[in-house]
């Protein structure tokens, strides 16, 4: 593995937890990653946009980085109910979530869109997990491989190379998010490799090599050493397993371990 691919693993909690249990969770994953020190991987809770300043606090002084699940793609103006990059930097973020497959199918956001957030993001010297994947019908019918490359050749136009190294790609298959069904590490991994072929082609094979690649599909404790086992797969975007502090702790030395 590349030097600087260092294991990342993201807590995406979606819409859930309220002000108390969202802190409470927080800190909870806040102290176990620090009780690991150096072998725990590189951590981000993705909270919602109402709780960030609260989980923000329960956060300070620990490892565990501050992420938004969406942003708009201006930095300011007359944009009722939207949030910009700068004002997600303001509060603490450091990560931004762009193109999760929720976004694009159940909000109906654009390629163009997503890429229009990712380089809002860049420009807000912030970092960002940009999220590929394929529904079950396109899997089904061997698309796996051109949809990720679509969504990927997209989103990262305009993206310079030296700003590539701020861009996380989480390959979330559709058909396993939430469903409790995962791809084989054996898919997964052949998944991650065409992504990072595509970057190759895109970028060169030495920031290929270097870019970090999530697994997010119903990651669990159960599976995550198997995963993050597989030479192309850095990670994971994790969902309902980060809302229970225990699983997501696993799943953090699961990390470290298949990475040792």
């Amino acid at each position: 593995m590349h030097p600087s691919r260092r294991p990342i693993i993201g807590g995406n909690w979606k819409m859930n937890t309220d002000r108390a249990s969202g802190a409470a969770l927080a800190r909870q994953v806040a102290a176990g990653a620090a009780a690991m020190g150096q072998a725990a991987p590189d951590t981000v809770v993705f909270p919602p946009f109402v709780y960030l300043d609260s989980v923000a606090a329960a956060l300070a002084g620990s490892p565990v980085q501050l992420g938004a699940q969406d942003v708009y793609q201006a930095d300011h103006g007359a944009f009722t109910g939207e949030v910009s990059p700068p004002m997600l930097r303001d509060v603490g973020c450091r990560w931004v979530l762009v193109g999760h497959s929720e976004r694009r199918h159940v909000l109906h956001e654009g390629d163009d869109l997503i890429n229009a957030k990712l380089l809002a993001v860049l420009r807000a010297g912030l970092h960002a997990v940009l999220c590929v994947g394929e529904k079950l019908e396109q899997r089904l019918t061997g698309q796996t491989d051109t949809i990720n490359e679509r969504q990927a050749r997209s989103a990262l136009r305009h993206v310079e190379p030296q700003d590539l190294w701020r861009v996380v790609i989480a390959y979330e298959p559709v058909w396993a998010i939430g469903t409790g069904k995962t791809a084989t590490p054996a898919d997964a991994q052949a998944a991650h490799a065409h992504i990072r072929a595509v970057l190759a082609d895109l970028y060169s094979p030495h920031a290929a090599a270097a870019a970090r690649i999530q697994y997010g599909g119903s990651v669990t404790p159960a599976n995550a050493h198997e995963l993050l086992a597989q030479p192309d797969i850095d990670g994971a975007l994790v969902g309902g397993a980060s809302l229970k502090p225990a699983d997501f702790l696993a799943i953090l030395a699961a990390a470290g371990a298949g990475k040792a």
